[in-house]
C-alpha cells in the first residue's frame, strides 16, 4: 500500500458525498481511503455504508485530533494524506504529490490550495514550480508559515508521522502539530497543478464570537508556533509576534481586547482603540 488518506467524519452529511467521491475517483489506485466516524450525530455513518470502497472505523467522539490520530495508527501507506470530510481534491491529487514524492526522494509532498466559497474561488497558496527544499527556513516558507499551518494540502511520509501525535481536546492542533513534522523531515516538495480544495466554514465570514477556551487554545499554540521560530533561528516578522490574548464581549459586542507582543500587553477598547500598555519583565536569576 503506498497512500493512506485519512478522512476524519464528524456530522458532514451535507457535504461528506462530495469529499468522498473525489477520493474513490482518484487516478493513483494504490491507496486506502481510512474514514474516521468520531461519534456523527447525523447521517454520516448511513452515507459511509454507501461506499464499499473505503475503510470506516467508529469511535465515540474525540475531535478531529482524536479521529486523525486513530487514523494514523490504522494506516498502512508508506504515504498519509488528511482530507477533511467538508472539502475535496482533484482527481490526479494523490497521483501528482506521490509522484513528486518519490521523484525527488521527499518525506511531504504540498499542494496548492483553493479556498472555495459559495460564488467564489481563491488561492489560499498558489505553488507555480515544482521545487525541493531541505533547510527547516526554507521548507517553513514553502508550507507557507505562519499563515497556512493546514495539514490535509500534503502528503507525509508515515515514518516521519507515525510518533507525532495531535494534541486532543484542543483548538488550533494543525499550528502544533505542523511544526513538528517539518522539523523531522528531511525533504519537502512543492507540487504544481493539483489543488486541495478547501471549503470555507459560513459562519466565518462574520466574526465570531470565541468561546474562552478557544481564546486559550490560540493563544498557546501562536505561543509555541514563536517559540519554534525563535528556536529554530528563523525570521518572524515582528508583527505576527503580536497574539491576540482575551477578548471580552457585552451583548455580542467587542468591548476589550488584549493583546501581548513579548512582555507587554496592550488592551484595546472596542477591539481596535489602545488604552493601556503594561509591561512586566521577568524577573533576573541571581
Amino acid at each position: 500500500m503506498e497512500i493512506s488518506v485519512i478522512v476524519p467524519v464528524y456530522n458532514t452529511e451535507k457535504f461528506l458525498r462530495r469529499c468522498l467521491d473525489s477520493l474513490i475517483n482518484q487516478t493513483f489506485k494504490d491507496l486506502e481511503i481510512i474514514c474516521v466516524n468520531d461519534g456523527s450525530a447525523d447521517g454520516s455513518g448511513d452515507i459511509l455504508k454507501e461506499y464499499s470502497g473505503i475503510r470506516v472505523i467508529n469511535q465515540e467522539n474525540r475531535g478531529l485530533s482524536g479521529a486523525r490520530n486513530t487514523g494514523i495508527q490504522a494506516a498502512r501507506g508508506r504515504f498519509v494524506g488528511f482530507v477533511d470530510s467538508d472539502d475535496w481534491v482533484d482527481l490526479d491529487f494523490f497521483e501528482k504529490l506521490y509522484e513528486a514524492a518519490v521523484k525527488n526522494n521527499a518525506d511531504i509532498a504540498c499542494a496548492s490550495i483553493v479556498r472555495s466559497r459559495r460564488f467564489f474561488e481563491k488561492f489560499r497558496i498558489n505553488y507555480q514550480k515544482e521545487m525541493m527544499y531541505t533547510a527547516i527556513d526554507d521548507k517553513v516558507r514553502a508550507a507557507g508559515i505562519p499563515e497556512c499551518c493546514y495539514v490535509w494540502n500534503k502528503i507525509y511520509s508515515r515514518e516521519v508521522i507515525k510518533d507525532i501525535e495531535f494534541k486532543e481536546n484542543v483548538f488550533y492542533e494543525d499550528i502544533l502539530w505542523t511544526p513538528k513534522v517539518l522539523r523531522k523531515a528531511n525533504v519537502l516538495v512543492t507540487v504544481p497543478g493539483v489543488k486541495y480544495h478547501y471549503r470555507a466554514n459560513p459562519k466565518s465570514i462574520v466574526k465570531s464570537i470565541q468561546s474562552e477556551k478557544k481564546q486559550r487554545d490560540f493563544y498557546y499554540a501562536k505561543r509555541e508556533l514563536i517559540s519554534f521560530f525563535e528556536k529554530e533561528k528563523i525570521r518572524l516578522d515582528e508583527k505576527k509576534k503580536c497574539i491576540t490574548k482575551e477578548k471580552k464581549y457585552f451583548l455580542n459586542l467587542l468591548v476589550l481586547k488584549v493583546k501581548e507582543y513579548k512582555y507587554t500587553q496592550i488592551f484595546y477598547i472596542l477591539g481596535f482603540l489602545p488604552f493601556v500598555r503594561i509591561t512586566r519583565y521577568p524577573a533576573l536569576r541571581v
